[in-house]
């Protein structure tokens, strides 16, 4: 009986082709998802009407993911994406398949290649996730062990070690890990951005100004790092030099309340009063959005509002 009716519904759908995609989508609602996801695959091209089009991508994603087809999965995810880019069924559907697919990967890996740098560098990240920085640390130090040039771990380490209640007792070894990151990674933005930060936090103005310019010029789109330089400036009394990082970072994100602030300090140490007015007012308005925001998230994630 169970077979008569795949064939039934096979030949419904084969024999409308692309009018059926009605049929189609009842062949995998119903579990047929091995036979049904050609013809998704198929269907999905001749069909025009968005509803019956976002159903069959759905139901695409989940029989591929039940038969293990990850290509499948992921293409279909991309046009899903593509059609309904914020539709929250499709949004759910997209979380589900990264993360089955990255649990999936993350088994494959500690069967096969238990004691690699990898494995490591992937406990680490979830000793991060639990809030367990010391053996985030440890775990990050087995991966150096094993292969000393991996990118981006030294700057790991440097920035838990800065996150911790023993911060200032850190700084200097935390530091010392920024520094070997650019050893490694001369690349490296965010490592000349921090050690910028630090220069400044300990009042050594000249070294924190060429940090932050170094920054900016391997990102030409780090906002924090035009902020810093512009902030540093301003401390070390080069106020007209601090004018172009910090338009620079206001026209980079108007909506950064620290970019129009130290912009309108700027223009006011610049006698140039106007200027300052303006800034400070795109200032407060920046940080009321940004207040509304945070209360309209947190709202949301209390179940208080609309989701």
């Amino acid at each position: 009986m169970k077979g008569c009716l795949i064939a039934s519904a096979l030949a419904l759908a084969g024999a409308a082709g692309a009018q059926t995609p009605d049929s189609v989508a009842q062949l995998a609602e119903s579990g047929h998802c091995r036979e049904a996801l050609p013809l998704i695959k198929t269907t999905l091209a001749y069909t025009a009407d968005p509803k019956l089009k976002k159903r069959l991508g759905v139901d695409g994603v989940e029989c591929a993911m039940t038969i293990r087809d990850a290509d499948a999965a992921l293409n279909l995810v991309r046009a899903l994406r593509k059609q309904f880019p914020r539709d929250p069924e499709v949004l759910y559907v997209t979380v589900h398949v990264f993360s089955d697919l990255s649990l999936e990967a993350s088994r494959e890996l500690a069967q096969s290649a238990p004691g690699s740098y990898q494995m490591h560098e992937l406990n680490a990240e979830a000793m991060v996730a639990q809030d367990k920085p010391e053996d985030a640390i440890a775990e990050y130090r087995e991966v150096l062990k094993l292969e000393p040039k991996v990118k981006g771990i030294h700057y790991r380490i440097g920035q838990l070690l800065l996150s911790g209640p023993n911060r200032d007792a850190n700084k200097e070894q935390a530091r010392q890990e920024f520094e070997k990151e650019l050893g490694i990674d001369p690349s490296s933005a965010p490592s000349e951005y921090v050690l910028g930060e630090l220069a400044r936090q300990d009042q050594q103005t000249s070294f924190a100004v060429e940090h932050f310019e170094r920054a900016t010029k391997l990102d030409g789109e780090f906002t924090d790092a035009f902020i810093g330089l512009g902030r540093t400036l301003i401390e070390g009394g080069r106020v007209a030099e601090a004018l172009a990082p910090l338009q620079t970072a206001v026209k980079l994100q108007p909506d950064n309340p620290a970019a129009h602030f130290y912009l309108g300090t700027a223009y006011q140490r610049s006698g140039r009063p106007q200027d300052a007015s303006r800034e400070f007012a795109l200032q407060k308005e920046a940080t009321e959005r940004a207040k509304r925001a945070r209360q309209k998230r947190q709202a949301v994630e209390a179940g208080e509002g609309p989701k």
